[in-house]
């Protein structure tokens, strides 16, 4: 099975830049027709999707994260990775990378396991 793992710093500072790579296994970034994305939970919450990068690097993004989210990779890593700026407090969540069947449905087939994000000073 495809497999994938979050990994980045828990702990932010305010104001800083939230970096996450998600590394991907037993599956490439590459293969039409998948997407890769990037999906919070806050505490209390339900998820939210970021944004996602497809197969062939076209990025989609959150309207209301758009601004503060950048999505990229590195295809001989096989990895691609989430850069949110400006961080608050609100932007505390367990954040999962996943792989989400086409570029537009939210259906996703495989999961990382998630972690745990914390914006504090």
């Amino acid at each position: 099975q495809v497999q994938l793992q979050e990994s980045g710093p828990g702990l932010v500072k305010p104001s800083q830049t939230l970096s996450l790579t998600c590394t991907v296994s037993n599956g490439s970034i590459t293969t039409s027709y998948y997407a890769w994305s990037w999906i919070r939970q806050p505490p209390g919450k339900g998820l939210e999707c970021l944004g996602v990068i497809a197969y062939d690097g076209s990025t989609y993004y959150s309207p209301s994260l758009k601004s503060r989210t950048s999505i990229s990779r590195d295809t001989s890593k096989n990895h691609f990775s989430l850069q949110l700026s400006s961080v608050t407090p609100e932007d505390t969540a367990v954040y999962y990378c996943a792989r989400q069947i086409g570029t537009q449905a939210r259906w996703y087939d495989y999961w990382g396991q998630g972690t745990q994000v914390t914006v504090s000073s």
